[in-house]
């Protein structure tokens, strides 16, 4: 493995830095507007840096603006780049300043790359036999690594010496440049050998050469071991000039004047009152309070990062202390695992991670446990490690043997990362997981949904300030990827042992901050922690798939979709393929002449859902394309594809659902995608049908009534909808009624869909624009019938502003029980960014009291459901505000009764909730 230097000089790619930030950062702003995301995080990377090597020499280099040599040799060079956006453009300058306040020297070059000039100064300090690390994500720097000078690429923990590259790309540094010369590069359009990718550049460069050697033999190329060889001699001569060109491109430039030499490069003092400005102007609020506390941004080695307990955003973090390996343990002997054990049992509380050959929990095998009882103290027990030569190892119904009571006891506290995954696995050994406690992706997705992805690594980084190791790092990437299993117990057991220290240093890192504000804390422990459970045993259970139904409809799709390719060709005058985006702009904007109502990035005319969806109302061949692409999607997705998902131990399917995905609170699920199945086409309903109980036993569908009209009227605390909902009126009918003046029972099913229109409308911050269009009517009478329905509920309007203006003050907005849905574009400069969140904020509130109201409803159901025999009920799908169940038939009255009453009882708001159930012989008979 490729090694550290010892105090180098460290050259930090701040390009690279600034867009794997902007990039990888949510899109942050302050309370003027301003974005700060990208500075946010260069300078927690640059801390994180700093804190782990507390270097003696060093640089931050970005490029500069303008043209270089590079685009004098070649004017095409990196010209398929889109332009920076503004919102990445105007956190720059902010960021250069705050850089050199902390006391770094920054580099802007004009007229070459940063990649010239940490090129040149990585050449200077190698003369003089100085170590040297460079900061980068970027490949094509490999080409710079020799005794001296070594790569770290700090997001992946990655280390790249003269050995590592040759590991990693298969060819030593020396020839990196010839590589990428041979086979170009899109991103920067270095044009390459046309038909020459990774495997014959590397089959030419192992076998022959460099550039030069492989002109010199081009006879030769036709023996090499590689698709096409015999007749790439051919296109090399023919590409010279384009190759010997694009090797001009790739070579980094080692001899760029400069007016400072390496050991010049030193960091000073940091300018403590500019910090303070700065983060105050940028609200950086815990830097602020480090820097106003006398308290350096990059602690001197050793010391521990300063931390608040303020509950401001998850993405504003402080970088704490680089988690360290030297007390993990891999446990190979019984011995050790008793002591552990018994560590284990006593602990108040235990981070437990496993470790398995799949993500697929249905067919995932144990290979290992972790577990750490206290921060920085970890160990792994490999159970199922069988690659050739691998230690011998506890065997694993032993280890589950002696684990079982602990695993099982709801009193023994548990942690996880993701720890429904845990659950699952072990459930398949027969051990029911008890005593789960806290789950730190939860922890982190109830303090704040949006501010970062909630996976672990995510988290290391975001708020422990760690690059924790990477799968890939491990295991490798794509078709050659090992299982676990198949990773040497040095690589794979500091990977496990790392992955239960951090969770539990991420769960005392947001654990206090989810008890300072209450609020969030019970949506934690009241909703998503016990919700755990619940969507553990539905995931288990599964659901039945009619696979000959699907099939049958799966050969009536395909006759459809011929039938209306036809069709499309018919009227576009010839044949083309309905697939290919370029040819469909072809025929819709060039040969038919419909208005472009929308760009690609690159200047294209877009043909997006939304673009077809609008032309669609006025012509006859995109919405032709609509259904055709609605169709070969049902098709490809489910009819095609949910046989194929069929476990052969359970004969069921098994979807995946997740807590921690949508901003809003909601559910959602994936292999299968439960929540998109169309439900107002006849084809999405006979995907439906498909889902059925076993012999015995009935579908049962109970499902929310209009419940966001409902929280609306909670939150709105309008008396015009509280009444129609305390009376049972059909609300659409009343709001009918209210808008066009007509009494209740003379409404038309015309003016009742308007109305319907108008209420959902409303809640999704539609326009009048928005309604006309969806209407089909003029945009004045769709803003009329808006005037109208305001005048008619004012509340509701009062509670629109209301929620804007407090969005805009605090960020947020908040659920009936306290969930925060952060907003972080509702000062954005972007006007389009601004009325989007502006637009969220209205609707968040009651999606996420929705999302809330249906997770209790759940909970409370599922206590219910242990008090009766496992074999009369099963609760298997949650879509939306509807759960389903198969219920056998002579409890189907009983049980339903009981449900209806548990979800309509699950809350209480100002209206009452109506659950209304259905019962079928399958999915779509019963809702």
């Amino acid at each position: 493995m490729s090694k550290l230097p010892d105090n180098p000089l460290i050259l930090v790619d701040g390009s690279s830095y600034l867009f794997r930030a902007f990039h990888g950062m949510p899109a942050l702003t302050n309370s003027k507007g301003q974005d700060t995301g990208a500075i946010y995080g260069v300078i927690n990377m640059l801390r994180s840096l700093i804190n782990q090597f507390h270097p003696t020499h060093m640089a931050v280099v970005f490029d500069a603006k303008g043209k270089t040599f590079r685009d004098d040799i070649y004017p095409e060079y990196k010209a398929h780049r889109p332009p920076m956006p503004d919102e990445l453009r105007s956190q720059i300058e902010p960021l250069h300043a705050i850089i050199r306040a902390m006391g770094l020297p920054i580099i802007v070059e004009t007229g070459v790359e940063a990649d010239d000039v940490i090129g040149t100064l990585a050449r200077q300090a190698s003369e003089q036999g100085i170590p040297t690390l460079i900061s980068t994500g970027d490949k094509d720097m490999a080409q710079l690594v020799n005794e001296h000078v070594t790569l770290i690429n700090t997001m992946t923990n990655q280390v790249l010496d003269p050995e590592g590259v040759v590991e990693k790309f298969g060819i030593p540094p020396s020839l990196v440049i010839d590589f990428l010369a041979l086979k170009g590069d899109k991103v920067d359009n270095i044009p390459g050998v046309p038909g020459v990718g990774d495997k014959s550049a590397l089959g030419m460069l192992q076998g022959i050469g460099g550039i030069n050697a492989i002109y010199q033999h081009l006879d030769d190329i036709a023996g090499l071991d590689f698709r096409g060889a015999k007749k790439m001699a051919d296109k090399m001569r023919e590409y010279e000039e384009q190759a010997r060109l694009s090797y001009q491109l790739a070579t980094i430039k080692l001899d760029v004047a400069l007016d400072y030499s390496p050991d010049s490069l030193t960091p000073t003092a940091p300018d403590n009152e500019a910090l303070k400005s700065l983060f105050a102007e940028y609200e950086f609020k815990r830097w602020l309070t480090e820097v106003s506390n006398g308290n350096s941004l990059t602690a001197p080695k050793g010391a521990k990062a300063q931390q608040t307990d303020d509950d401001e955003p998850a993405s504003k973090t402080v970088t704490a202390p680089p988690v360290l390996s030297d007390n993990y343990v891999t446990i190979l002997d019984k011995q050790t695992f008793q002591t552990w054990l018994q560590k284990l049992n006593n602990a108040v509380l235990t981070a437990l991670d496993t470790e398995t050959t799949s993500l697929d929990y249905m067919q995932a095998e144990l290979v290992g446990l972790s577990f750490a009882t206290e921060a920085g103290e970890a160990a792994y027990v490999p159970v199922a490690h069988d690659y050739p030569d691998a230690p011998e190892q506890l065997e694993r119904e032993w280890v589950l043997e002696q684990l079982k009571p602990w695993l099982e006891n709801p009193q023994a506290k548990k942690v996880g990362q993701h720890i429904k995954y845990d659950k699952n696995v072990l459930a398949n050994y027969g051990i029911d997981l008890q005593g789960i406690a806290f789950d730190t992706m939860l922890e982190s997705y109830v303090f704040n949904s949006v501010a970062t992805r909630h996976d672990m690594d995510s988290l290391s980084l975001t708020y422990l300030g760690h690059a924790s190791i990477k799968f890939e790092d491990i295991a490798g990437k794509g078709a050659k990827q090992l299982t676990f299993n198949q990773i040497p117990l040095q690589q794979a057991a500091p990977y496990a042992a790392e992955d239960a220290d951090i969770t539990l240093r991420l769960h005392q890192h947001l654990w206090p901050k989810l008890q300072a504000a209450d609020d969030l804390c019970q949506v934690l422990t009241d909703i998503e922690v016990p919700l755990i459970p619940v969507l553990a045993n539905m995931e288990q259970t599964g659901v039945l798939i009619d696979s000959q139904r699907l099939a049958q409809q799966s050969q009536d799709l395909a006759n459809r979709i011929i039938n209306l390719e036809k069709q499309v060709h018919d009227l576009a005058g010839e044949p083309f393929n309905l697939g290919s985006t370029k040819q469909l702009q072809e025929i819709l904007f060039n040969k038919m002449g419909l208005p472009v109502i929308k760009k690609t990035p690159k200047g294209a005319p877009s043909t997006s859902e939304e673009v077809l969806q609008e032309l669609a109302l006025e012509y006859e061949l995109p919405n032709m394309l609509m259904e055709y692409r609605g169709l070969t999607k049902l098709k490809n997705t489910y009819t095609d594809k949910l046989p194929k998902m069929i476990n052969p131990r359970t004969g069921r399917v098994h979807t995946s659902y997740h807590q921690a995905v949508a901003a809003t609170g909601r559910l959602s699920s994936t292999d299968p995608n439960l929540q998109n199945i169309p439900i107002r086409t006849p084809e999405g309903r006979k995907v439906r049908q498909a889902f059925v109980p076993r012999p015995g036993y009935r579908i049962v569908a109970a499902d929310y009534s209009q419940i966001e009209l409902r929280i609306m009227a909670h939150l709105s605390k309008d008396e015009g909808l509280l009444k129609a909902f305390a009376q049972g009126e059909d609300i659409h009918k009343a709001t009918a009624s209210e808008v066009f003046g007509t009494a209740v029972d003379e409404i038309t099913t015309e003016q009742r869909r308007s109305a319907k229109a108008i209420n959902f409308g409303l809640i999704y911050g539609m326009s009048a624009f928005g309604l006309a269009r969806q209407l089909n009517i003029p945009r004045h009478d769709a803003q009329h019938y808006m005037d109208t329905y305001f005048e008619r509920y004012p509340g509701v309007l009062q509670y629109m502003e209301d929620t804007r203006e407090q969005a805009k003050q605090t960020g947020y907005v908040s659920t009936v029980f306290g969930r925060r849905l952060y907003l972080p574009d509702i000062k954005a400069s972007n006007g389009a960014r601004r009325k989007g969140a502006e637009r969220a904020a209205i609707n968040a509130p009651m999606q996420g009291t929705a999302a809330d109201i249906i997770k209790k409803a759940m909970i409370a159901v599922h206590g219910w459901m242990q008090t009766v025999s496992a074999d009369n009920i099963s609760l298997i799908m949650q879509v939306h505000d509807e759960l389903v169940f198969e219920i056998k038939e002579q409890f189907i009255d009983e049980y339903c009764s009981k449900i209806t009453s548990l979800m309509e009882n699950a809350v209480s708001l100002s209206v009452p909730l109506l659950v209304e159930a259905g019962v079928g012989d399958n999915w779509d008979e019963a809702h």
